[in-house]
Parts: C-alpha cells; structure tokens; sequence
C-alpha cells in the first residue's frame, strides 16, 4: 500500500529531459500551475503535452537541487487537438513524426487519439499511411493504455511502475483483469512479488482463504521459497505442515489442493530415501536430467586415451617433476574415464594436477575447454593454468527472453565443440545450470569436475558435486595429500586441521595466519579498520580496493557487513572535493567504493579493454566505481574482468564490497583475508562455513575476535544439510532416462 505520507502532483508534461528506454527511468519537467517542477522516476509513458498525476516525495539532489520523486505515474491522454499534436510529435507513438502528426490531428482533431486506438481503418485512408502503419499505431496505443491501467491498479498496492511494467510484457494485454481474477500471478512470475502481498491484494478482490488459486500459489511458493534455502524438494509430510500453518487451512484441505496439482502436473511426486517427496516440475527434470545424462557417459564413455601411464612418465621427464601416487591415479583417470570428479582442500595439488591433464590432452590433438561459475574464478583459472578459461555463461553463450530469464545458445540443437570440459569450482554450481552444461557435452566428450566438496554448496538450488560424489557412481579422486611446499602455509595446515574437526594454531607468528585476541565488538571493528587502512597496506603493500576483503558469517550487527560496510567506506573512502557521490535509498555511492554485484542482471552491457563486448552482470561480482555521471545518470564500474555502466535504477542490485559474507566470496580468492570471530547465530557459525572463508586466503589470513568462536565454529559440524534427489536418481536401477 502506498505510504499515507507520500504527496499527490499534478501538472502537463512540458519536456523530457532524460529516459532511458530499457527501464523506463525518465527525468521530465511538469507544469504545476506557474511552477516547472522536474520529476524523477520510472514513467516509461510519459510523453509531452501529457498531464500526470504523480505520487512521491520532494528530494534534494546535490547538484540538480529539488526534484520530485514519483513512485507511481498516472498518465492521463492529452484531450485538446494542441495538446495532442505536442504529445505526437514528440515520438509518443512510434512511427508517428511531426509531419504526421499534423496530418493526424488536422483530419480528426480532439478524437484523433481514439480513432487511432479503436478505428485504424480510417486512420489508413489518409494518403501516406498504410493499413499496417495503422494497425501498428492502434496496437501500440492499446498497449499504453494497458500498461498505465495496470500502474495505477498496482500502484495502490504500493508496486512500482518499474514492476508493473515487466508484469505487462509477461502477462500481455488485459492483464489487469488477470490479475483481479487471479492476483497470485504476481506471485508466481519471478518478479520480486511476495505471497503476502498477492494474499493482501487477493483479500481486496474478497477471494476466499481456502479457494484452490490461493492453495496451489501457496504450495507453489513454499517451494519456490525452499528452493531459495537450496533445496530441490520438500518432503510430502513436511509440505503438508508448512502449508497448513503458512496458510491458514486444514491440513486436509492442503493435502486435497496437493493431490490436484501432482495429478494435472502442476507439481511433482518421487521418492527420495524411501520417502516421497516434492518438487517443481521444472527442478525435478533438471535433477532426472542430470542423472540420466551421467549414466549415459558412464554407459558410453570417452574412448580411452592409449598408455595414460607413458603419458605421464614423458610429462614428468620434460617438465622435470615427479607427481604424487594421487596426482598420477587423478592424471590417468582422466584420460581413461569418460567423467572424472576431482576433490581435494588447499596445498593438495589440484591445480598441478589439472594442468598435467590439460597439457597431455592437448598434446595429442585434443581440444580442451575450461570454464567456472564467477568471472573470479575463471580468470583465476586462466592465470594458474596459462589457458582461456571463461564463466559456465559465457562458454554456453547466454542470451535472454523478455522475462529476463537466462536462455543458452550452446544446448542439445548447438553442442560445444570440444573433446574434453574441465568445470573448477563446482561446489558453486547448481542443479540448473549443471543441467544447461549437460545439455550443451557433445558425444564422447569427456567431463573433469574439480571442486572442494568441503565448501559451501551453491548459493541456488542442489548439491551437485556432494551428490555425485556420494552417489558412488562417478569415478572421484581425493586428493589428500599435503606437499612439503604448502605445509609452510599456516593457511593450508590449520584449513585441514578446521575441517577435520581441530583446533587450528592461534600463537604462531612470523606466518601467514594471524590471530588478534579483542573480547570487545568496538575494539574488533577499530581493529578490522586499521588493518585494511594502514597496518597491511604499511607491512605488505596491500590494497584495501584489490587486495585487502573482510570476509563476515553475517549481515547483521555491529560485525555484520552493512555495518562493517558504513566504517570501512568512511574510513577508506571519505567524501571528499571533486569526488562526486549519489544517494540511492539508504546507500551513499561515491567514486573509488569497492561495491558487489548482488542480483543477476542480464541486460547491463560490458566491455573489455581488447574491445571484447557482451551483456549481464551477476550475483558476486565485485567492482570499483570509477565514474558517477550525473548528468547521463550512470555509474561505471570496473569489474576487474570488464567494466559496465549502470543506470541509477540498476545501482539499487549493486551493495558495498569492503565486507562481504562468506557466502558471497564463494569461487574468490584474495591476497589477505580478515574475519571477525564473536558470538553469532548457530546457523552461520559453523565448520564448514569458518574453512570456506579460511580458503580464500592466498597470502595472508586474520582473525579478529576470540578464540571460543573458533572453537564453537569447529565444533558446531552442522552440515548445510540439502535436500535434493540427484544422489537417488544416479543410484536407481531403473531405465537409464529414469521412470
């Protein structure tokens, strides 16, 4: 519901300063009485000679001074034939100039709007214009219509026009309608809708509680929500519960709705463990897929290279190395298996491992890939392997609908062309884009998993490599050997010691891992902050921009990132003279902030310095902010691997990077590391999320806090227990494309 406080603004468009086409953020200036007041918001309709009726607030921007800033736009069609030439000569409807305009306007005076809309047969007996022109014209004005009618019916439930807009484009024509029938679409169509305010919107239009659209939206959320947490399924039983609780029915009336949606499809029933479970249809396939497609390699493998062991012993010779018994079994798995899994911690020589198997591959005529889910992670890969190694959606060209949902180019029709696909990080990777890879393998080509299973599972939904690996299925090699030279890293030895259940070495100096004892919050945040200005910058020329990431469990409290984001910005990163900065909700931006990425965003354009182009920005990518453009009303971001300008309305999926949370490094590593260690909450102060974070460190690791949350974090061994279905479908004995 729009907030009581907001002010009401009417007044005629007098000029459009600024819009940007792909979003509809618009800077227009209105007549409110004798007054010329400049708007800003997304009013993606608003043309010339318009009159709007505008909600929002008076802002105070720093170098264009008072603006108002509408959150929702009423535009009502201009009625006068002078104010109708303006609003068509100014390009309102495409295709429509002035000339036309007038040609327009002197036939049917104020009725040209409405003939143009509703009579395009007569509009197309005027000399010059088409029968095609006319009905695009018609078309074009219906759409307009449709859209304004539906940002003012969602606006006074507090939607933004910028959403009512992506709606539109889904939903299509008479939407509106759609939606007063079954408000739960908003819901249901990935555009940042919650439930509750689908249930609050479907309570105005007295939809009953317990009607079947509200049942099945709600189950549908519920997993959609449980997807969110990681999950690919929920079990019957604890489906039925939540929902009965969640919405406010019988548990009889929920397991009624249930069974209606396992039989038209909606949903989708199988049996995980013995236990029958629940899933969306979409997951489920994703999940069948995977399984069957493995099976199918390991049915069919790659044809095995010739005398691995030879291979290898000429390896050795000229790149005067002797590997490890593990490193050969993983070197010579590789060239023999059609897929091989690859899984070790720190220090235990998988990079060595890896290019061992690259260079014999290529050394025999054999075209490798190399791919990983972040753009950190593939350069990173690039760098210890001298190889090209590009993201999981760069290798499968994405490309996207008009729902901005991610559509592969590289798929079953258009396979990869290459005899082998060494995949790094794959503990990162999730159910549905490891389906969308599986898609893309052509025959014969072999598949190299290399992943710590010990990490974090992927932020989307699965557990794909702790499922292939548990399956028992895929051949896995575990590297677990420590080599001499990484036994000096204090880094290395105390990650094993973490994730074996040890307490690692907090007293040692003159190594790479530090611990600084401070039992109080103020005096770790003093302390975090001193270490990124001046204490590693003075002993080992760190950047705090590049170099230098505090890693959190948390968001929240005095050592969560927002408030660790606040002090480290003020102190790194001051206002200062000819610095410019802009204030996007709650969030200062200025030139020179470290800042992330948190929201996939498809449609941002990048470039590289070799002139290399390509569009989309994603979850986790962290960037400098090199220019604020006040006047275009873009930010440019480096991003490392390429830079992007961002419109102020895109800036809203960008956060600050000075403290990021371990989830959000996952496939990054940095020079130095810094974590604070104090009391939290159980479900993010555990083992495996304490080593993830260790892991990131190349150089140099600290600790700030006490040692009792190291040692509760150890001790705390909750798994990020998943509950996924991949395992049970690689381990049935049931027809290889599953039942």
């Amino acid at each position: 519901m729009l907030n009581e406080a907001l002010l009401r603004l009417e007044g005629v468009v007098e000029n459009i300063v600024f819009r940007n086409d792909e979003n509809g953020y618009t800077v227009l200036e209105i007549a409110n009485g004798e007054e010329y007041i400049t708007a800003v918001g997304i009013m993606p309709l608003a043309n010339a000679g318009d009159t709007v009726i505008l909600m929002g607030c008076f802002t105070e921007h720093r170098s264009y001074g008072r603006q108002f800033a509408a959150q929702v736009c009423e535009v009502q069609r201009p009625t006068l034939s002078a104010d109708i030439l303006r609003y068509l000569s100014s390009g309102a409807v495409k295709g429509v100039g002035p000339s036309t305009a007038q040609k327009l306007v002197r036939e049917f005076g104020e009725n040209t709007l409405d003939i143009m809309e509703n009579q395009p047969e007569r509009v197309a007996l005027l000399k010059g214009i088409s029968v095609d022109r006319a009905l695009e014209f018609s078309a074009q004005l219906k759409a307009n219509a449709g859209v304004r009618k539906l940002m003012l019916y969602l606006g006074e439930y507090g939607i933004s026009n910028a959403v009512a807009v992506n709606i539109f484009r889904a939903l299509g024509a008479g939407c509106d309608e759609k939606i007063r029938e079954n408000p739960y679409l908003l819901c249901q169509g990935g555009f940042g809708i919650t439930f509750e305010t689908a249930d609050f919107i479907a309570k105005r239009e007295s939809m009953d509680n317990d009607s079947e659209v509200r049942l099945r939206a709600g189950l549908g959320y519920i997993l959609r929500r449980n997807e969110g947490n990681g999950n690919t399924c929920l079990s019957r039983a604890k489906l039925l519960y939540v929902a009965a609780e969640y919405l406010g029915v019988s548990a009889d009336r929920a397991e009624e709705c249930l069974e209606q949606m396992l039989f038209d499809r909606s949903l989708t029933a199988d049996t995980v463990d013995g236990e029958e479970y629940v899933f969306l249809p979409q997951t489920h396939l994703s999940e069948m897929y995977i399984a069957s497609t493995v099976k199918l390699m390991l049915s069919f493998p790659a044809e095995r290279e010739k005398d691995p062991e030879k291979a290898i012993a000429r390896l050795e010779q000229s790149e005067g190395i002797v590997y490890a018994d593990l490193q050969k079994q993983s070197i010579a798995a590789a060239l023999s298996e059609g897929m091989l899994v690859l899984t070790g911690g720190p220090g235990t020589g998988k990079t060595t491992t890896l290019n061992a198997i690259i260079k014999i591959m290529q050394s025999r005529g054999k075209k490798v890939l190399l791919a990983a889910p972040t753009g950190r992670a593939a350069k990173r890969m690039s760098e210890v392997t001298g190889e090209e190694a590009k993201t999981l959606h760069r290798l499968l060209e994405v490309t996207w609908d008009r729902q901005d949902n991610p559509v592969f180019n590289k798929n079953e029709r258009n396979k990869l062309k290459c005899d082998a696909l060494i995949i790094d990080e794959v503990s990162m990777v999730d159910s549905s884009i490891f389906e969308s890879v599986m898609r893309a393998l052509p025959i014969g080509c072999r598949l190299i998993l290399v992943g710590d299973s010990d990490q974090l599972p992927s932020v989307g939904a699965g557990n794909v490599l702790g499922d292939l690996i548990e399956s028992g299925v895929v051949p896995v090699v575990r590297l677990n050997e420590i080599f001499r030279q990484a036994q000096q890293s204090l880094i290395v030895t105390n990650a094993h010691k973490i994730v074996s259940g040890q307490m690692p070495v907090l007293n040692q100096t003159g190594s790479d891992f530090f611990f600084l004892y401070k039992n109080n919050k103020g005096e770790v945040t003093e302390l975090i902050t001193d270490l990124c200005q001046t204490r590693l910058p003075n002993a080992y020329g760190y950047s705090p921009f590049e170099n230098i990431q505090v890693l959190c469990p948390s968001k929240k409290g005095e050592l969560g990132t927002a408030e660790l984001n606040h002090k480290l910005q003020a102190r790194l990163n001051p206002p200062a003279d000819g610095k410019a900065e802009i204030t996007l909700g709650s969030r200062t931006f200025r030139e020179g902030d470290k800042v992330m990425q948190v929201k996939n965003n498809y449609d941002i354009r990048w470039f590289r310095d070799n002139g290399e182009t390509g569009e989309g920005v994603f979850n986790g990518d962290i960037g400098i902010i090199e220019k604020i453009d006040k006047r275009g009303k873009t930010v440019r971001v480096n991003f490392y691997d390429k830079t992007a300008s961002l419109t102020y309305e895109a800036c809203a999926d960008l956060d600050f990077a000075y403290a990021i949370t371990v989830h959000k490094s996952q496939g990054n590593e940095f020079d130095a590391v810094i974590i604070p260690m104090f009391s939290g909450p159980p479900q993010l102060y555990y083992r495996n999320l304490l080593y993830t974070a260790v892991t990131r460190a190349k150089k140099t690791l600290i600790l700030v806090g006490m040692p009792q949350t190291v040692e509760y974090m150890i001790n705390n061994n909750r798994q990020t227990k998943r509950h996924t279905a991949l395992r049970e479908f690689l381990t049935r004995e049931d027809s290889l494309f599953g039942s």
